[in-house]
C-alpha cells in the first residue's frame, strides 16, 4: 500500500496535472557531464528508457541481452538506485533491436563497465526532475529535496510526496542543466554493490520464462537445415522424396549458397519446413544430398596442428620488444621451452540457436535469443534487401550464449525460410547443428622461450603465437592474428622480464571462427602461466614465488613504450591501467585462501595461475587428486577477482563460479576436423564439464574496490586450465603441453 503525507493534497493544488513522465536519457560519453534527454522515438543517439508511469511505477529498459549473467538486474539496480525507488514498485522491460539505444552487443565484459556512468546519470536526471517538480509545489529550492523509498522529501521540513503525485508535474519540465545532475555519493549507494534478487527469479523458478527455442506464433512452420558438411560446399544433387513421404513435412527449399568470406550469412544447405519440430528433424535427416567439393576438403586437423606447431618454432612478426631476447637467450646459463597446442572448441550453449521470423512485404518482425540485436538487424535486412529500420528484433531470454548469439546466422535463415514459405517460420538448430556449423573458438599453437641466469631469474623471453584469425571471417585476406586478438593476454604480458620478445605467426582458417567466453586470453593465459610454472620448476623455486617474481614490483605497464599496438579492450588507459599491483594482490590473496604454503605438509597438490583480461584481475588455485588408475577430480578451486566497482556481488560470484567451470570445459574440450568436415556431433564426443569433474568447492572472494568497474563474465575463465595443469604436474609429475587434457592420466 502507498502512503501519502498530510502535504499530498495541498501540492496537488499548486501543481499541473498529467499522465506520466518518460524519460529517454542519452547515453553520452563518460566525460560529458550530463545525460541530455530526447524523445522515445529519436534515432540520432543512443539512449536508456526511465519511464514513472501515472501509478508511480518505474519502468526501466534493459538493452543488452540477458543470458544467465543477470544484467537486467544489474542495470534495474544502478538506475533504481540514484531514484531511491521501491524495488517492488520497479519494473523491468527487455529492449528491442534498435541503433537508439547505442552498443546492444553483450559480449566483451562490457555491459556494466561501459554504462555503469551513464546509467547512473539517467537515473538521477530522473530524479532530479521529480525533485524539481516537487519544489515546484512547496515552492522550495530543488537543492534541499531528495528521492527517499520512492517519494520526494523536503529535507528541512520533512515533507514527502510520492512519486505517482508528481509525475505529472515533472513531464512538464524543462531538461536539466549541464551540471546539475549529479548521481549519488558511493556512501549513498542503496542498491548497487547489494545482493539484490534477480529481477526474473520468479519466472525461472516457475517456468514461465521464454526463450529462443520456446517462441510460437500462428500459422508457423517449424524448419531444420541439413548445412553443409564443408565450409562454402553446396548442394550437386538433393534427393527429398523420403522427406517429403514424412507426415507433417510442408516444403523442401534450398538455401543460397554461401560464399567467402562468411561474415554472419546463412551457410547455405537444405531446408525442411514442417508444422511440428519432430517431422522438420526427421525430414532432415531423410534427406539425401551430393555435396560439392573445395579447398576446405583437405582440412584435417592432425596436418593442421603439425603446420602450426612448425610456424610457432619458426620465427614470426615482432609486435613487442624490450631489449635484445635473442642474445639474452645465446649468454643465458639455462633455456627452456615448450611448445602449447590448444585445439578448436565450440561455444555450446545449453540452449542452442533459435531464431522465429515473421516477413510481410517489405518488413520483417524477428523473435531470437540473441546478444547482438542490432547485427540481427542488419543481416536480416541484407538479406531480405530492405532497410535495417524495417526490421523489428525481439530479444528472448537466452539459455546460455558464450559468444555463440552475438553472430545471428539463424535469424537470417529464418528471415529468408519465411519470406520464401510466405508463412512464419521457426528455425531450430540442434545440438549436432551447434556442434558441427558454428563459429569455432580457434585453434592455436605457440613456442615459448626462456634464459636464466646463474640464480635462477628469468632474462630473457621469446614467444610467438600463431591461430587462424577471426578476422578471416570477415576478409578472406586475413591470415594472421589481429590486434584485437593479441590484446588478449598475450601483448599485455605483465612479467617484469629485462629481455622481452613478443612475435605472430600466420594461418589460414578452413571454418568459421568467431569469439568465445575470453577469446584467446583462453589459450594464451594457458601458455604463458604453464610456462611460469615449468620455469620455477628449473629455478628450484615455489610456484607462486616465481610468479610473484615474474609480475615483478607494483607498476603500471606503458606497452606504447615497445611498440606494441594496444588498445586496452577500448578504454582509456588512464582509468584502466596495467597494474601489476592488483594482479599481485589477487595471486597473493587465492593463493592465502588456498592455504598455499602448507601445501605440502597437508599432501595437496595445487596449480596456480593468475591473469588480466577485460580489465579485470583473476587469481585461480586449482587443488587436484589423482587416484591410482589416472583419475583426477577437483576437490577445491579457489579465486579471487578484482573487478573494481562492483553492482551486485552475487552475480560477481556466480560468474566465477561459472567461469571456472567453463575454463575446465575449454581445458578438456576439443573441436576437430577430418576432410573438412567436423568430427564431433553432440555431447557424447564432445566433452564438457561433467559433474565427476567439476570442482566440488568453489570459493570465491572478490576485492572491494573503488576502482572502475571492470569485466566480470570473461575473466574467471582463463587462469583455469593453466592452473589446473599444473596442478596435475604438481600430482603426477606430468606437463601438459597439449589440450585436452585426457579425463584419464597415464600413471
Amino acid at each position: 500500500m502507498t502512503t501519502h503525507s498530510p502535504y499530498r493534497r495541498a501540492f496537488l493544488k499548486q501543481v499541473a496535472t498529467g499522465t506520466g513522465l518518460t524519460l529517454g536519457l542519452t547515453l553520452l560519453p563518460k566525460s560529458t557531464a550530463v545525460a541530455a534527454a530526447q524523445s522515445a522515438d529519436s534515432h540520432l543517439a543512443p539512449n536508456v528508457f526511465i519511464a514513472v508511469t501515472a501509478d508511480g511505477t518505474v519502468e526501466i529498459t534493459c538493452h543488452r541481452s540477458e543470458m544467465g549473467q543477470q544484467i537486467k538486474t544489474a542495470i534495474t539496480q544502478i538506475i533504481a538506485d540514484e531514484l531511491d525507488a521501491d524495488w517492488q514498485r520497479v519494473v523491468t522491460l527487455q529492449a528491442d533491436g534498435d541503433k537508439k539505444y547505442g552498443d546492444q552487443n553483450t559480449d566483451g565484459s562490457r555491459s556494466v563497465r561501459r554504462n555503469l556512468a551513464r546509467l547512473q546519470m539517467a537515473g538521477a536526471t530522473a530524479a532530479l526532475l521529480l525533485k524539481q517538480a516537487a519544489a515546484k509545489g512547496w515552492q522550495v529550492n530543488a537543492e534541499d529535496c531528495e528521492c527517499k523509498d520512492h517519494k520526494v522529501v523536503h529535507t528541512p521540513s520533512g515533507k514527502r510526496v510520492d512519486f505517482a503525485d508528481i509525475v505529472a508535474v515533472a513531464a512538464t519540465l524543462p531538461l536539466p542543466e549541464e551540471g546539475l545532475v549529479k548521481p549519488k555519493a558511493r556512501q549513498d549507494w542503496r542498491y548497487v554493490g547489494k545482493a539484490v534478487r534477480s529481477v526474473d527469479m520468479e519466472k525461472i523458478i516457475s517456468g514461465t520464462t521464454t526463450f529462443g527455442q520456446d517462441m510460437a506464433v500462428e500459422n508457423m512452420l517449424y524448419a531444420v537445415i541439413q548445412r553443409p558438411p564443408v565450409m562454402f560446399t553446396q548442394p550437386e544433387s538433393v534427393d527429398d522424396k523420403q522427406t517429403k513421404n514424412i507426415a507433417g513435412v510442408v516444403k523442401v527449399l534450398q538455401m543460397p549458397t554461401a560464399s567467402a568470406p562468411a561474415n554472419f550469412a546463412p551457410l547455405g544447405g537444405v531446408a525442411v519446413l514442417a508444422d511440428n519440430t519432430w517431422s522438420a528433424m526427421q525430414g532432415a535427416d531423410a534427406l539425401v544430398v551430393t555435396w560439392s567439393k573445395n579447398t576446405h576438403n583437405t582440412y584435417n586437423s592432425e596436418a593442421e596442428k603439425k603446420t602450426l606447431i612448425e610456424t610457432a618454432a619458426a620465427d614470426g612478426e615482432i609486435v613487442r620488444q624490450r631489449g635484445d631476447a635473442s642474445a639474452a637467450l645465446k649468454k643465458a646459463q639455462k633455456t627452456v621451452s615448450a611448445t602449447y597446442y590448444a585445439p578448436l572448441l565450440a561455444q555450446a550453449p545449453m540452449e542452442p540457436p533459435a531464431a522465429l521470423a515473421k516477413v510481410s512485404n517489405d518488413t520483417a518482425e524477428i523473435w531470437t535469443s540473441t546478444q547482438n540485436p542490432q547485427a540481427t538487424q542488419a543481416i536480416v535486412a541484407e538479406v531480405l534487401k530492405i532497410p535495417p529500420e524495417n526490421v523489428t528484433v525481439h530479444v528472448t531470454l537466452l539459455g546460455g550464449g558464450f559468444g555463440r548469439k552475438a553472430k545471428p546466422d539463424f535469424a537470417a535463415e529464418a528471415a529468408w525460410l519465411a519470406r520464401e514459405a510466405g508463412r512464419p517460420v521457426k528455425v531450430i538448430w540442434r545440438r549436432e547443428d551447434d556442434i558441427q556449423h558454428g563459429f569455432y573458438h580457434t585453434v592455436s599453437a605457440q613456442h615459448i622461450q626462456a634464459g636464466l641466469d646463474s640464480k635462477g631469474n628469468t632474462v630473457a623471453w621469446k614467444h610467438n603465437t600463431v591461430f587462424p584469425t577471426i578476422s578471416s571471417t570477415f576478409s578472406t585476406e586475413a591470415n594472421s592474428p589481429s590486434s584485437g586478438e593479441l590484446r588478449l593476454g598475450f601483448i599485455d604480458n605483465p612479467f617484469d622480464i629485462p629481455n622481452l620478445q613478443l612475435e605472430k605467426g600466420k594461418a589460414e582458417n578452413h571454418v568459421r571462427i568467431g569469439w568465445l567466453r575470453s577469446v584467446a586470453n583462453v589459450y594464451h593465459a594457458y601458455a604463458i602461466h604453464t610456462f611460469a610454472d615449468e620455469l620455477a620448476y628449473a629455478a628450484g623455486v615455489d610456484s607462486k614465488a616465481y610468479l610473484q617474481q615474474l609480475i615483478g614490483k607494483p607498476r603500471h605497464i606503458d606497452l606504447a613504450k615497445e611498440g606494441a599496438e594496444y588498445d586496452n579492450y577500448g578504454d582509456p588507459i588512464e582509468d584502466y591501467p596495467i597494474d601489476t599491483g592488483r594482479l599481485l594482490a589477487v595471486l597473493e590473496k587465492a593463493t592465502a585462501m588456498a592455504d598455499w604454503e602448507n601445501r605440502k605438509k597437508q599432501q595437496r597438490h595445487l596449480g596456480v595461475a593468475a591473469h588480466r583480461s577485460f580489465l579485470s584481475y583473476v587469481a585461480t588455485v586449482v587443488e587436484v587428486d589423482v587416484d591410482k588408475d589416472g583419475n583426477w577430480a577437483i576437490p577445491n578451486a579457489y579465486i579471487c577477482i578484482d573487478a573494481g566497482t562492483v553492482v551486485n556481488p552475487d552475480h560477481v560470484k556466480a560468474q566465477c563460479e561459472g567461469g571456472a567451470i567453463y575454463g575446465l570445459s575449454c581445458a578438456i574440450g576439443e573441436i576437430s576436423a577430418q576432410d573438412g568436415a567436423i568430427s564431433q556431433t553432440n555431447f557424447h564426443n564432445y566433452q564438457v564439464a561433467r559433474i565427476q569433474h567439476a570442482p566440488k568447492n568453489i570459493e570465491v572472494h572478490i576485492v572491494d574496490s573503488n576502482a572502475p568497474p571492470g569485466g566480470v563474465g570473461e575473466p574467471p575463465t582463463p587462469p583455469f586450465a593453466p592452473a589446473l595443469a599444473n596442478a596435475i604436474f604438481a600430482a603426477t609429475g606430468q606437463r601438459i603441453h597439449e589440450l585436452p587434457i585426457p579425463l584419464k592420466l597415464t600413471v
